[in-house]
């Protein structure tokens, strides 16, 4: 059996970015479109192939976006609209809830605000680490033998519970005893 928690809530700032970074990738589709300047060939190829490549990124973004977290015995799934992202709780050694951890955060690969946050980021506190989610102050960490995780649950206290209650040889660690 597994245990569903809500995404959290869109913050402000992810609006604001998602609603822009739209608009701004439609324009400049559209502009790329109407700049192709012959109605076939190479140059009219490469003019389509850069135009379509822009609403292909906004499709991309839709489809990953973060909707929830489902628990069961053994693993965390991040639910998309499309699929589900699997990661293996076993060897669970520490959790908790940490409304700073992405601050100071250098993304060195995935999305970073058109919709949600994902990918994989760097800090000088946990190091490198997965992030899904969408309000970066509802972060819980996880952390894993081989990587650690950082999702946005609804509820963080909450889900912390639930985790520590099925794992219970996890910690509730914080930042300063990661590592």
């Amino acid at each position: 059996m597994s245990l569903q928690f809500s995404v959290a809530p869109w913050p402000s700032i992810l609006k604001v970015t998602s609603t822009l970074g739209t608009l701004l990738i439609l324009v400049i589709g559209v502009a790329a479109y109407r700049a192709i300047p012959t109605p076939y060939g190479l140059t009219h190829t490469f003019g389509l192939v850069i135009a379509l490549t822009l609403p292909a990124i906004l499709v991309i973004s839709i489809l990953f976006v973060v909707t929830g977290y489902s628990v069961d015995a053994h693993n965390l799934y991040i639910r998309r609209l499309i699929s589900s992202t699997r990661i293996p709780l076993d060897g669970l050694s520490q959790i908790w809830f940490e409304p700073e951890v992405c601050k100071g955060a250098i993304r060195l690969f995935g999305n970073g605000g058109l919709y949600s946050f994902t990918g994989l980021y760097h800090n000088s506190t946990i190091g490198r680490f997965r992030l899904f989610g969408t309000d970066l102050s509802q972060s819980v960490v996880l952390v894993l033998p081989k990587r650690v995780v950082v999702i946005t649950p609804a509820t963080p206290h909450a889900f912390v519970e639930y985790l520590k209650h099925h794992f219970p040889t996890a910690k509730l660690g914080n930042k300063e005893s990661v590592f």
